[in-house]
């Protein structure tokens, strides 16, 4: 998990896989469940202002990722991130819970 953006209005993390051990061999009954994974990056932004968050996996973290890529080559000004955070937050839907 690393953190991307943090300022009054937002926050955006930036979720990782976890790293995938290589079995040696086969395990005899082995009747434990496997642990859940991650299966692949997404993005956690939160909304300050309203206290709801969206997670973007799949397209839209591709989608989004594009965005980052474009801000790194481009230095927008910092009101330009936050409207473009602030459509994204028009998807969110879950209200933060701390645990």
């Amino acid at each position: 998990m690393h953190m991307l953006y943090d300022s009054e209005s937002f926050v955006v993390v930036h979720m990782l896989p976890d790293a995938v051990e290589k079995s040696t061999g086969p395990v005899l009954n082995d009747t434990a469940p496997a642990a859940p994974q991650l299966a692949r990056h997404g993005f956690e932004i939160v909304d300050k202002r309203s206290g709801k968050e969206v997670y973007l996996d799949g397209s839209w973290a591709e989608m989004f990722q594009e965005q980052i890529l474009a801000w790194q080559r481009d230095t927008p000004t910092q009101e330009e991130v936050e409207d473009a955070l602030d459509r994204y937050a028009g998807l969110a839907q879950n209200p933060v819970v701390v645990h």
